[in-house]
């Protein structure tokens, strides 16, 4: 027999590729000789600096499936600009080969197809050997950052309090972060925790409520090969609209872009040559924040969970985005010389976990971390005969799965799941493990609620969550993908205004349009209001799983969408 990373060698090496351009011409030598780990990992160094960037990786210790959005709709300006841009498109845009190694690290085309061949990516003690070999050659010059959303999002961050994620970043040793999903774990809980940390936690738009000083430290300035870089730390802006405002009340966030200004500002006049923003903003509201700030020459960003492999030039600032759950690490080497940046070079690394040999130190923490709780990660509940995944704008086979239980569990004639961007796929024929079920719903408010809404309030709520994704002024997107809906049918129009964008609701079950004025029993899960009584939504949907020995999902077309 053959290893799978024999297999996965010999499916590379047979396939169509061509020479790509975001991973340096990987796909022309896998072509020649199949995948190689000092092929995922070469680099031609450049000049004094080198940024390693790490965002959203939502607590995930072990390598994962995770298919790309087929579907990322750009509003206004931005409409059909990168990252707005999925699928065959984006193949084009950047002269992808489909089957090739890119194709499947950063489209949903084929994926299933192709998670057979290339399957897991990530995992922490790949990235572990990626950022060794990055700092063997290069430690003097190298600063590592991350992006934020890492304490959160599985079932052992939950069962601890994000202690393993916390160990695990340690012994990668960032120089500093910022967050976004760390706050829900309370603000007593991630002040404790920040407290503790061997890097810097850097929030410079997060204020006290009652004397307006920062509540963390906003900035801080590096030596890297000689050079002075000023990191600045911006966390998500809209932290207590999307999240419960209850878990921190007397922090208050948001954009603050003249504040972001004074930093950069400030960061200059103590003699920064290169000024980064790390931040959590999410793509398109960092777009706009570098049109409009001055002095910033690399944003690395986060929170949209996007992936490119080249940066986007807004002037003279480059944008960085380094996708999601691991998948890729980010080096941007910089050539800094008379306090500016005169050339730059980057490569966007894919951590393919066939390829990529685990660090053993890295691997046996790792091991310890997750030993308590080895035998119910693995429990499994049911298998899948369709694929399961989150990203998109409009649903995903995991929210229909959820919307399912909610409905058959809760007695409900209508089901609402958030549309949250985190989450790991599940291929067809696989089965469902508690980890795959928490990967997608492990949160410290998880409750599933049961109420009665009117059928106004439903529209209302639809147009609500349709502005904060597609208002055409980046300030005002909110975070998040389209709240997925279980029960109903409707239309949007994301190019209208709010209001209206919604139209055609229609109950399922009988066909009959959704009445205003009519109360429907609502199931959902997530709510940000404090006080939500219902059982946590993992059990729910193990509840619903438990007689069943497959799960089958149909394509869902129960949302129309018209205008795009």
């Amino acid at each position: 027999m053959i290893s799978r990373r024999e297999f996965l060698m010999a499916a590379v090496a047979t396939a169509a590729m061509t020479s790509g351009t975001g991973f340096g011409g990987l796909g022309r030598l896998a072509a020649q000789q199949a995948l190689r780990e000092e092929d995922l990992l070469a680099f031609r160094p450049l000049g004094n600096v080198t940024l390693v960037h790490l965002t959203d990786i939502h607590a995930q210790l072990m390598p994962v499936y995770f298919r790309e959005p087929s579907v990322n709709l750009g509003v206004g300006a931005v409409k059909g600009l990168p990252p707005h841009v999925t699928g065959a498109d984006f193949l084009k845009m950047y002269n992808l080969e489909p089957g090739s190694p890119e194709a499947y690290a950063l489209t949903s085309v084929d994926f299933e197809g192709l998670s057979r061949a290339y399957g897991r990516m990530g995992g922490i003690d790949r990235i572990a050997t990626v950022l060794k070999s990055i700092r063997a050659d290069r430690d003097a010059n190298t600063l590592f950052l991350d992006g934020g959303d890492t304490w959160q999002g599985s079932y052992t961050s939950l069962k601890t309090g994000g202690n393993d994620m916390i160990a695990a970043m340690n012994a990668l040793k960032p120089d500093a972060m910022t967050g976004h999903w760390e706050f829900t774990y309370g603000s007593d809980r991630v002040s404790e925790i920040v407290e503790s940390l061997p890097f810097s936690f850097l929030g410079g738009n997060i204020r006290d409520t009652e004397w307006d000083e920062p509540v963390f430290e906003p900035y801080k300035i590096f030596e890297r090969g000689g050079v002075r870089i000023g990191v600045i730390g911006q966390a998500f802006p809209y932290t207590p609209v999307a999240n419960p405002r209850w878990m921190f009340p007397t922090w208050s966030f948001g954009i603050r872009e003249e504040e972001v200004q004074a930093n950069v500002d400030a960061v200059r006049a103590k003699g920064a040559d290169v000024v980064v923003l790390l931040s959590h903003n999410g793509f398109d509201v960092d777009r706009k924040l570098a049109e409009r700030v001055k002095g910033i020459d690399v944003v690395l960003t986060g929170h949209t969970h996007d992936a490119l492999p080249e940066p986007v030039k807004v002037g003279k600032t480059l944008l960085i985005a380094t996708g999601s759950n691991g998948k890729f690490l980010s080096r941007l080497d910089l050539d800094v010389r008379d306090g500016e940046v005169k050339d730059f070079r980057y490569r966007l690394i894919p951590i393919f976990s066939d390829v990529i040999t685990p660090d053993a130190e890295m691997t046996k923490l790792v091991t310890e971390l997750r030993a308590p709780y080895a035998d119910e990660l693995s429990r499994e509940l049911a298998t899948t005969d369709s694929l399961l995944y989150r990203r998109g704008n409009f649903n995903g086979t995991f929210d229909d799965l959820i919307c399912e239980a909610l409905i058959d569990k809760r007695d409900a004639e209508i089901a609402m799941s958030p549309g949250f961007r985190w989450g790991t796929s599940v291929p067809a024929g696989q089965p469902i493990t508690v980890e795959d079920l928490h990967n997608a719903t492990s949160m410290t408010y998880p409750e599933a609620y049961r109420s009665e809404m009117s059928g106004a309030l439903i529209k209302e709520i639809l147009e609500d969550v349709g502005d904060n994704l597609f208002n055409t002024d980046p300030y005002y997107q909110q975070g998040g993908d389209m709240v997925r809906v279980g029960g109903m049918a409707y239309t949007i129009d994301p190019s209208a205004t709010i209001g209206n964008r919604i139209s055609n609701m229609t109950l399922l079950k009988d066909g009959s349009p959704i009445d205003p004025a009519r109360n429907y029993v609502v199931a959902g899960w997530a709510s940000v209001n404090e006080g939500t009584e219902g059982p946590a939504i993992w059990d729910v949907v193990e509840e619903h799983l438990k007689d069943r020995k497959s799960v089958t999902l149909e394509p869902n077309r129960a949302v129309k969408v018209v205008g795009a």
